[in-house]
């Protein structure tokens, strides 16, 4: 009689500095949109967890703030984020990219080289190397600098090796019951993913530093079988700020509204009225009351 085969579960930490495709690492592996994807960095402010089930296995991935050093306190909180993501893990997932200087931030990779769990380093963007002479120099660098890691070079953006490397997590996972329910996708609520819809939005459409300085907070979520009603107050930092997001004669929050109910409807699968508002917050980011009130402190 075959053995019953015993089931695994585990914490699979994404680390790794700003823009190296940390969160499309993530939705690739969790296999839903879960983490804000544009091409500026600093984008993913919380830790967000993505959860894949099978009757075998539960992995708990969770996607961190870039590393970062921090101007802000709202970048300490999300540093601290990072950091924190070191000591909870069963496996950790450190990417780097091909572009970037491997030594951009010495400090947290000497944290992760004295770690005694698992790294899988990916180093990702491979599709922009010219051949395999460069790419044997960066992961002869890397092995130098993380002896312990396993290497897995890696296209996020062409699901170039994600498979071989879901397959490696899956191998290291502890044998362990399931930690959340086996329906369950994310630790996150709906309110959450609708603010995180409406930064991508702002992102794409504000230069500079206006999309920083803002943050989304749903007032209210409402919703019935078949439509939902979400109003949501941007807020920003500085009057001239609130006139930026607006835009002349409110074409630009328009915008920014039609591009998130598109996303929003899509991710919900319902009708969803969607209103928005612009308010002031003068120097949020610093303020420690506000940002235990946005939920970056606890």
């Amino acid at each position: 009689m075959e053995e019953h085969k015993k089931h695994r579960a585990g914490f699979v930490n994404i680390v790794g500095n700003p823009n190296v495709g940390k969160s499309t690492l993530s939705n690739l592996l969790v296999g839903e949109r879960l983490s804000i994807i544009t091409s500026k960095a600093q984008t993913t402010r919380h830790r967000i967890m993505g959860i894949v089930n099978t009757d075998d296995y539960q992995i708990v991935f969770s996607d961190t703030p870039g590393v970062l050093k921090p101007k802000f306190k709202l970048q300490e909180s999300m540093l601290e984020s990072s950091t924190g993501a070191l000591v909870d893990a069963d496996i950790l997932l450190y990417v780097t990219d091909v572009v970037e200087s491997p030594t951009k931030n010495q400090e947290f990779l000497d944290r992760v080289a004295h770690e005694k769990t698992p790294i899988l380093l990916v180093i990702n963007k491979i599709d922009l190397l010219k051949g395999q002479a460069e790419l044997e120099a960066i992961v002869d660098n890397w092995k130098q600098i993380l002896p312990a890691a396993e290497i897995f070079p890696a296209s996020a953006l062409h699901k170039f090796n994600v498979d071989n490397l879901m397959r490696r997590i899956v191998e290291l996972l502890p044998e362990n019951p399931p930690y959340f329910g086996k329906d369950a996708l994310t630790d996150r609520n709906s309110r959450f993913f609708v603010t995180e819809i409406v930064r991508e939005k702002i992102l794409l459409t504000y230069e500079k530093e206006v999309p920083y300085a803002t943050q989304v907070i749903v007032e209210r979520f409402h919703e019935t079988e078949n439509s939902i009603h979400i109003m949501v107050v941007i807020y920003v930092e500085r009057e001239t700020q609130k006139a930026i997001i607006i835009g002349h004669g409110g074409k630009k929050l328009k915008h920014v509204g039609i591009e998130s109910r598109k996303d929003i409807e899509s991710f919900f699968g319902k009708h969803v009225r969607l209103e928005m508002f612009v308010k002031v917050e003068k120097d949020w980011r610093n303020r420690e009351n506000i940002l235990r009130q946005f939920g970056y402190l606890d």
